[in-house]
């Protein structure tokens, strides 16, 4: 009879199922912030890749060939 008042007593107990709790609100923000990554991994991988390409092509002018002014006269 002691072992069916134990099960009794363990089965009323709640002091572990706030940690239970906390353990399935922390897996689900997990889970999301992965989904939320996954998401918007292929938007960003092609905006890279187009800055990439864009900062590959761009030319450097010397510094001497900028004109500060190009309204003024040379002469």
């Amino acid at each position: 009879m002691k072992l069916f008042a134990n099960i009794k007593t363990f089965a009323a107990d709640e002091s572990g199922a706030v940690t239970v709790d906390w353990v399935v609100l922390t897996a689900a923000i997990v889970g999301l912030g992965i989904a939320v990554v996954a998401s918007v991994r292929n938007g960003t991988t092609s905006v890279g890749n187009q800055i990439q390409s864009s900062l590959t092509s761009a030319t450097i002018p010397e510094l001497g060939a900028l004109d500060t002014n190009p309204n003024a006269d040379d002469g």
